[in-house]
This record gives C-alpha cells, structure tokens and sequence, in this order.
C-alpha cells in the first residue's frame, strides 16, 4: 500500500481524531432508533423469520409462509427472538443489525490491513450509514442479509491469513442461516482448497438436515421454497428486484430473453473472478475482487436480488481504496453509488416500486467494475505469486491500530 504523503492513501490511514468518532456514532445510534420507533419484531423481514419459528414452536410447518426463504436450519436459530416479546425485539434487531454492519466494515478493512482508527475506518463507515440507502433499508428491515455482510469480509479475512479451512467454516455457517453466499465455493474451488470448499457445504447441510428432522414438513424448503423462487415469487415481491432478470420485462423484454440476458451476464462474471483470481498478484485485492465479483454475477441472475444484497460486496470494495489500482479508485465505481444517495430524486423514478431500476443500475455497473479487474488489475502490482495460492500477508501501513 502507497502511503506517501502525496497519495491519497497516506492520508486515509492515519489516525482519525476523536470529533470523526463521535459524528459516526450519533449516525449509527440515530439510524438504529429510527428504525426501532418505526418497525416492529425488529423489522418486517425478521419478522417473517421470527414467525416461522414461532409456527414451529407451535406445532405447524415453517414453509407455510411463502415469503419464508430459508434453510431449516434459521428456523432454530431464530427460536431465541421468537421467545422475546415484540417490544424487546423492535429496539434490539436495528442494534443488532448496526453493529454487525460496523463489524463487517472492520473486517473489510483489516483485510486491506487498514487500521482501525484510521481516517477511512471512520469516514467509511459513516458515509455507508449517511450516503448508501441500502444501508437504512437493511437496518429497517432487520434483514437476515446482515450474516452474509459479515461473514464475506471475515472468511476472505481468514483466507488472507492462511487459514482456509475456518473461511470454510464461517461461509457455512452463514449459509446455513440464509443461502446467500453459496456462491463463494467457487472461491475455494479456485484456490483449490478442498477441505475449506467441504466445510463450506457440509456445515449447512448438516445442519439443516438436522433442523429438518424436527420439523413437521422435512421437505418443505424444496417442494415449497425453491418452486417459488423459481417462479420469480409472487408479482408484489418482483417490483422490488434489481436483477436484470426481474427489471428488463418490466421495460418490454420477453421475460424468457430476459432471464437468458441475466444467466450470459452473471456467466461472464464469474468468468472474470476466475481470470481475476488466477492472475495472482499480491496482497489483499486479489480476494476482495474475486469474492465480491462471485457475488455481484450472482446477484445479476438471482431470484430474488434486493438492494440490501449490494452491502455483501461494498464494504469489500470500499475499503481497498488506499490501494492504487483498486475498483474503488475507478470513477464507475461512484457512479454506481449515485442512485443509492438518500434525498436524490429521480424524474420518473420517484415511487417506492420504482427504485429497483436505480438499484439494477448500481448493481450492473459495480458488476462490470468489478470484471473490468480481470483484464486491467492493479497499477503497480507486486510480485506475482503462482496460481492457486493466496498471497502472504503484508505488513500493516505504518499508522496505530
């Protein structure tokens, strides 16, 4: 990493007075109870998921709500909220919520091996917080997608470190709770890192068969679930989806064109976080862009694919801005994030069920940045390293932690 002091990257990491700290904190504290005076059961999403349990702990089947999306295995971890009383949940869920998206922000960051008391560190996450929308809809809504914020910056985190099995480990566990990282085994399939790539699935199937076993309808996530997201879901929930999939015949596209324009971009993608990973150049850009691009193609094509879902692979991106050469170092990748401004309004744009096309833009843009790495990379790369293997750890820029 460049630190010099004429790169904007020296700057970043120095240490961040105590005035930065303070600001982010009263955002974080103001999103949080904005969000808990305005939702209950801590948002409508984890309700969705709290009254799943509470169905089963009264005897019924999950899989009779048909917005309920998970594994087995959610269902039992959401049994402690389920035992909670509603006014418990609306203030706890927002925080809980809040504090795992800062968790994820240092994650990211330390990946990048960026101090935590950095300058970024704090103007980073308080610009997701005031700048980013889906950041206040993820807290409002107390969506499930915060595991897999997490759990991506940590099990790459991990991996950086050496430690493939435990990234392993961490995706399958996230995935056992919402199955929105399954895409990362191809991670460990091209790092060849087999034991990681058999954690990853052997911990959520697992899990959920043995979830399955107690529940009234064993079967229900595949005779129910995947038969509606298959369908697209119901014509409500379609309005807000951002992938190509569900936008494009919402402007005339044959849906049938649509879904095969979506499957083309989201096989690219992947193409190019392959072409990205084996390129193997040094220090921590070379997991952050491959993993968030998996994730991103995947997103193209997925049913459903929310706005939330972008905080998966943001933090990622953002946080390898003092790297020269980075996604976040391109103009495309701000211009991205400019429908995403809280405030701003769009001409013909304005309604609620309209937002999604502001989202597949941000969502195709930062997908075609991020592919754009496997053929430009990094100015100034390093020392190649051979293919397959993570580059070793670098030493953290001179600045306290």
């Amino acid at each position: 990493m460049r630190t010099g002091k004429s790169d904007i990257s020296g700057w970043l990491v120095r240490p961040a007075g105590r005035h930065p700290w303070a600001v982010l904190a009263t955002v974080l504290a103001a999103s949080a109870a904005h969000a808990a005076r305005t939702t209950s059961d801590g948002g409508m999403d984890n309700a969705i998921v709290v009254r799943a349990a509470r169905t089963w702990l009264a005897g019924g089947s999950p899989y009779d709500d048909p917005h309920f999306l998970y594994l087995p295995s959610a269902v039992l971890a959401a049994v402690p909220q389920a035992l909670l009383p509603g006014a418990v949940l609306r203030v706890l869920v927002p925080c809980a919520v809040t504090v795992l998206l800062a968790l994820a922000w240092a994650c990211a960051l330390r990946l990048h091996r960026v101090p935590l008391g950095s300058r970024l560190a704090v103007l980073g996450l308080t610009g997701l917080a005031l700048g980013f929308a889906p950041f206040g809809h993820l807290v409002r809504l107390g969506n499930w997608t915060v595991t897999a914020t997490v759990a991506l910056p940590l099990a790459l985190l991990l991996a950086s470190r050496g430690r493939w099995t435990g990234a392993g480990v961490v995706i399958g566990a996230a995935v056992a709770l919402k199955p929105l990282l399954a895409p990362v085994v191809l991670l460990f399939l091209f790092a060849g890192r087999w034991r990681a790539l058999a954690a990853a699935v052997l911990v959520p199937a697992l899990a959920s068969a043995a979830a399955a076993l107690a529940m009234p309808d064993p079967a229900g996530f595949f005779t129910r679930t995947l038969p509606f997201l298959l369908h697209g879901e119901d014509g409500f929930v379609r309005l807000y989806e951002a992938s190509p999939a569900a936008v494009l015949p919402r402007l005339g596209v044959p849906p049938a064109l649509a879904q095969g324009l979506a499957v083309a971009a989201a096989s690219a993608g992947v193409l190019c976080a392959y072409r990205r990973w084996r390129r193997a150049d040094p220090g921590p850009l070379r997991l952050a862009e491959t993993g968030a691009g998996l994730m991103l193609s995947a997103f193209l094509v997925s049913r459903p694919s929310y706005d939330h879902y972008l905080l998966v692979a943001l933090p990622l991106l953002l946080a390898g801005l003092p790297y020269a050469g980075s996604v976040a170092r391109g103009a495309w990748f701000w211009i991205a994030l400019v429908p995403q401004a809280p405030g701003l309004t769009w001409p013909w744009l304005e309604g609620e069920r309209r937002r999604a096309f502001r989202d597949a833009f941000t969502l195709c843009v930062l997908a075609v940045s991020v592919a754009r790495q496997a053929r430009t990379g990094p100015a100034g790369a390093g020392e190649r390293v051979p293919p397959g293997r993570a580059p070793e750890p670098e030493h953290a820029p001179a600045a306290p932690f």
